[in-house]
């Protein structure tokens, strides 16, 4: 029977808002008794398009524990949100927000990772993020591993590569979710999981030196501890707090063939396969055929305990998580192969890029969003998307035109998906205020509707600035979407 009654707008419970993480605004790296985290011992990159966060091995791990500067390690001092919360979330609450999306420091609950008493400070500073996203009616939405760990987790057991880990996780989280579940309904376990392919900043694993061979069995070793920790934090938030819900977080890199020709067409299959294998397990409940195959090809042996399948099988997400920046374009090597995926993907010639060399597709998030809806079934939750810009202050303003452009083709595209049958539960741009930058570790690649005054070397006042998007996204939240001139 046809139906002409299908969705054009967003939901009425939509949620609106913006997101961040912990090692990249907080700051207070050495307060109230928090430990040292892996992201605050990865130097700053060389130069803007250089990636230097899995670039650690034990000779810059030691030079960067004997460092107590923050110079050479911008992480450590963020946007100073630990001091400045109130302020930023009334900004936030300024805009509309629906709801804000943050992530928990593991060692500022547990400075060592795997210490039997939690850090009484830690647990009450977030106590009182909580209690101010409440006085706006904001909803909280906590990632609880946002590309940090406690290093001592490193020193002791080299990250995830160690299966001890596991309990470590499991009783950090059954302790927040103890202190916090009743006041937060929405949960994400590791954020952008399947970037740890690449090694130490999601694994937290030293893995420089080694054979390509080696860096990926000991990364998909890893990994899987952390699949496994993952279903096992879903099924200890179930039963601690039934209302609540978890979700995995996947950086969703959509691929397209670089030719009509059909081994083009099956590499770029094969690599997103490789992207999307992630949320299959943590979705489906099993490791898929076409990885058993991979692992196979590569000589890659995953080690697990004999109930590991059960507990992926019994403890699925309730929805599903991404972020989007871009897609990349992938071709047939000779033998095959799939040739540029992930972020080192080939240059599609139909898109413009950001500064960054990030290319700019808004019609490839409606794909994305189709094909996960097909794929899962399962809500869809856009955590990350955004322009990272340098932005210049003028007059004490800024004027940044080319995010508001960004933002709203990619909402435009959002609303495609909703009219085409998508549950899309809502979107949380990337970053909503300035913040340090996850992979070069630079202040001058700026996301945010809110200015930040500082510079890449840490000087300026840390003043708060709306920028013209502010007000643009207050009206696009106020309207619900509809409004988006």
């Amino acid at each position: 029977m046809y139906l002409d009654n299908y969705p054009q707008k967003f939901p009425a419970d939509f949620l609106w808002g913006g997101a961040t993480a912990a090692n990249q605004i907080e700051g207070a790296w050495k307060t109230a008794g928090k430990g040292l985290t892996t992201a605050e011992v990865v130097s700053k990159a060389e130069n803007r398009k250089k990636m230097s966060m899995d670039q650690v091995d034990q000779a810059s791990l030691a030079a960067a524990i004997a460092d107590q500067t923050t110079t050479n390690y911008p992480k450590r001092r963020g946007i100073d949100f630990y001091h400045h919360y109130a302020a930023d979330i009334k900004l936030f609450a300024e805009m509309g927000f629906k709801v804000f999306r943050f992530s928990i420091a593991w060692s500022r609950i547990f400075p060592n990772g795997d210490d039997q008493t939690a850090n009484e400070a830690g647990l009450a500073f977030y106590d009182r993020v909580l209690d101010e996203l409440a006085k706006y009616q904001i909803e909280p939405l906590i990632t609880l591993s946002h590309y940090e760990m406690p290093l001592a987790l490193t020193q002791k057991y080299n990250g995830w590569a160690d299966r001890r880990v596991i309990s470590a996780f499991t009783h950090y989280t059954e302790t927040v979710f103890k202190r916090y579940g009743k006041r937060v309904k929405y949960w994400l376990t590791f954020n952008e999981i399947n970037t740890g392919t690449w090694g130490f900043h999601a694994t937290g694993a030293i893995d420089q030196g080694l054979t390509k061979n080696e860096q990926l069995q000991l990364r998909y070793q890893a990994l899987h501890h952390q699949l496994v920790a993952s279903a096992l934090a879903t099924k200890q938030l179930h039963q601690l707090v039934p209302t609540a819900q978890m979700g995995c977080m996947l950086a969703r890199m959509q691929t397209y063939p670089a030719t009509p020709n059909p081994v083009d067409v099956q590499a770029a299959q094969a690599a997103d396969q490789k992207n999307l294998f992630f949320t299959d397990v943590q979705v489906r409940g099993e490791y898929p055929g076409f990885m058993n195959r991979y692992f196979a090809e590569q000589g890659i042996k995953i080690t697990m305990q004999p109930d590991d399948q059960q507990i992926l099988s019994e403890n699925p997400v309730d929805f599903v998580s991404f972020s989007y920046y871009m897609t990349t374009v992938t071709q047939a090597a000779q033998d095959g192969t799939a040739v540029g995926n992930m972020a080192t993907g080939g240059r599609n010639p139909y898109l413009q890029e950001s500064a960054w060399g990030w290319q700019i597709d808004p019609i490839g998030l409606r794909i994305t969003l189709n094909e996960m809806w097909d794929r899962y079934q399962k809500p869809l939750f856009i955590v990350e998307n955004g322009l990272g810009a340098v932005d210049k202050l003028e007059d004490g303003k800024v004027h940044d035109s080319y995010r508001i452009d960004y933002l709203r083709q990619h909402i435009e595209q959002m609303k495609e998906a909703i009219s085409d049958g998508v549950k899309l539960l809502g979107y949380t741009m990337w970053g909503p205020i300035d913040l340090i930058s996850f992979s070069t570790s630079e202040m001058s690649k700026r996301y945010g509707f809110i200015y930040v005054d500082q510079d890449d070397q840490g000087h300026g006042s840390l003043r708060r600035i709306r920028k013209d998007s502010f007000y643009w996204y207050q009206k696009v939240i106020k309207s619900n979407g509809e409004d988006l001139s």
